[in-house]
């Protein structure tokens, strides 16, 4: 009988069987064989060794506790053991990569025209910056800045003193450089002078009216008239101080009249003709804007940031305008036929630019483009892509030429 259900005990022992998995981190090869070793033991054993019995009954002294009991307690701890070490079947084999997916979109051609603003700064059309061409103390400095002046209104006198002087001398000389001249003419009609001394004479006459008009125009130098009406904006003397020849005193600025210079782009400019229309509007002057048209654009651009220049005025000047104020300008291009593709879709590296392109088999092509105006959120293709090409504008990570994509539809909320 004891044979019999040791026999029976023993058949429900399980085995460590090779298929099965095990959580070796839990549960080391060593520690389940122990366990497996145990409940057999115990499954076959009629008894629990006295020393195991003895040992239990100390930890818990509970008069009701029988071998059998015992036994039940010890075989339900290692079935649980063992139950923690199985571990979860692994993932089916034969499991598929998984796919790459990414959002296109279509080239596309549509006829845009470009709008970009510019910050410039407004000058006067004409500005004159009067010099001294004499030396000599300051008489006389009658305009300050903001004062209106009239072609033709003294800016400044200096003291003519000396040079009136010299003039005099000049004219002195010429007089009688004139006389002798006349005398020897008259003389070499008589044959007594000769051809040479008549000769000497006229050319000393010819210096001395040279010396006299020389001093005549030093000393036109010493009154300073202005050349335009306008505003003086500058005034950077006084009355008294010595003047130095070629020396800055005064800027007239003509207000009727305002412009600025902008930077542009060498893209944009085969767009612009003199006579285009822009939009200005003028810090200052708050949310306002103003009319204003292209009246020069300059021939030469900057070699290092490709860029040249345009001069913008106002027609007419708003009130409250004036040298010196931030503008900003909007300038508009016509409308031309472009090839435009979404700006995320342009890609770049150290060499080139370029795009992910799906071909016919949902594979990503890399293309070489040369991009040009960037419009909003597209951008000009000028060589590389053909109308209605699907170029891949997210997904980038982990994508390389020839890889198989999956591409989907982009959800617009």
């Amino acid at each position: 009988m004891l044979n019999r259900r040791a026999g029976r005990e023993q058949a429900a022992v399980p085995e460590l069987r090779p298929g099965r998995q095990y959580a070796a981190g839990n549960c080391p090869p060593p520690v389940l064989l122990t366990m497996v070793s145990a409940m057999r033991y115990v499954y076959s054993s009629e008894l629990i060794p006295s020393s195991v019995i003895t040992a239990i009954m100390r930890m818990h002294p509970t008069p009701h506790h029988s071998p059998a009991w015992l036994r039940g307690l010890i075989l339900t701890v290692l079935f649980a053991g063992l139950a923690a070490c199985e571990s979860q079947e692994g993932p089916p084999a034969g499991k598929g990569k998984p796919v790459h997916l990414v959002e296109t979109a279509a080239v596309v051609r549509d006829n845009l025209s470009v709008v970009r603003t510019r910050a410039g700064t407004l000058r006067a059309q004409r500005e004159v910056k009067v010099y001294t061409q004499e030396e000599g103390r300051i008489v006389e400095l009658p305009v300050f800045e903001g004062d209106r002046i009239a072609v033709g209104d003294l800016l400044v006198r200096l003291d003519d003193t000396l040079i009136a002087a010299q003039l005099a001398r000049a004219s002195a000389t010429r007089k009688q450089a004139a006389q002798d001249a006349r005398r020897l003419k008259e003389l070499r009609g008589s044959k007594l002078v000769s051809e040479d001394e008549y000769t000497r004479a006229r050319t000393a006459l010819e210096v001395a009216e040279a010396d006299e008009r020389v001093l005549k125009t030093r000393l036109g130098y010493t009154s300073i008239t202005s050349p335009i009406s306008g505003v003086v904006s500058e005034r950077l003397s006084e009355p008294g101080n010595i003047a130095e020849r070629h020396q800055h005193l005064l800027t007239i600025s003509d207000p009727s009249s305002l412009v600025t210079e902008l930077p542009v782009s060498e893209l944009v400019l085969p767009d612009l003709a003199i006579g285009d229309v822009a939009r200005v509007r003028i810090d200052a002057l708050g949310d306002p804007v103003f009319d204003g048209r292209i009246t020069r654009i300059y021939p030469s651009l900057d070699p290092l940031t490709r860029r040249g220049t345009i001069e913008v005025e106002i027609m007419p000047v708003p009130a409250g305008a004036a040298p010196g104020q931030l503008c900003r300008v909007e300038l508009s291009t016509r409308a031309a036929p472009r090839r435009v593709i979404p700006f995320a879709a342009l890609r770049r590296d150290a060499d080139s630019e370029y795009v992910y392109v799906l071909n016919g088999e949902n594979r990503a092509q890399r293309v070489p483009v040369v991009s040009g105006l960037r419009l909003a959120e597209r951008i000009e293709i000028r060589e590389g892509l053909e109308d209605e090409q699907q170029v891949i504008t997210k997904g980038f990570l982990g994508l390389t030429p020839g890889k198989q994509v999956q591409p989907v539809e982009r959800n617009i909320p």
